[in-house]
């Protein structure tokens, strides 16, 4: 059984030293360190949760750093439920081995599971509204930068299409499709949406 620490900051300019520390006097010996925005793919967290084996505990400071969402940690979870790992935080009473840490999951995912319907509704009704006003979908219409990265979050979350998150935060379907591309492989996005216009 290994004990695998991962660690992340938010830039490049801040320091993994105190995550760090607190690992290391839980145990671990193997940490992946990770410095930029949760928003992408996240390389070495991928590489953390590719090595797990049976038995094995990921360990996080907090799990805000490990996930950036309740459907995000949930995933997470999925995935070492399916490598027969667990994950245990050092900040908070989330151990996946225990009982009590497995039912703590079980009322986030439900929590996880009324925000998104909750969300679903009103992207819904905003479409309606829209729509007897007779607004067309696709207008181009920018956006400020904390709206972009809201909106790819929610996209990398996943259970969204490109239009929910359009409809959802008010802008083109079009400006969103851009600040998606920008984040996920924006050449193979953009080449595949070409292709698509051109079979058209």
């Amino acid at each position: 059984m290994a004990i695998i620490g991962y660690a992340r900051v938010s830039t490049v300019d801040q320091d993994t030293a105190l995550q760090r520390d607190a690992l290391a006097m839980a145990g671990v010996h193997r940490v992946y360190v990770e410095s930029g925005s949760g928003v992408g793919p996240r390389p070495q967290l991928q590489i953390a949760l590719n090595s797990l084996c049976y038995g094995d505990c990921l360990v996080v400071w907090k799990l805000d750093r490990v996930a950036r969402s309740l459907s995000d940690l949930l995933g997470i979870l999925g995935r070492l439920r399916a490598a027969g790992a667990t994950i245990k935080s050092l900040t908070e009473p989330i151990d996946t081995s225990s009982p009590i840490g497995e039912f703590t999951f079980q009322i986030l995912g439900a929590v996880a599971q009324l925000e998104r319907s909750m969300i679903r509704e009103r992207v819904m009704a905003g479409q309606a509204a829209a729509r007897s006003r007779g607004q067309r979908w696709g207008a181009p219409r920018g956006m400020d930068a904390e709206t972009e990265k809201n909106l790819v979050s929610m996209y990398l979350e996943g259970g969204y299409t490109i239009a929910e998150c359009a409809a959802y935060w008010g802008v083109g379907y079009g400006a969103a499709r851009g600040a998606i591309c920008r984040v996920c492989n924006p050449r193979s996005e953009y080449l595949n949406y070409k292709r698509r216009r051109a079979v058209k």
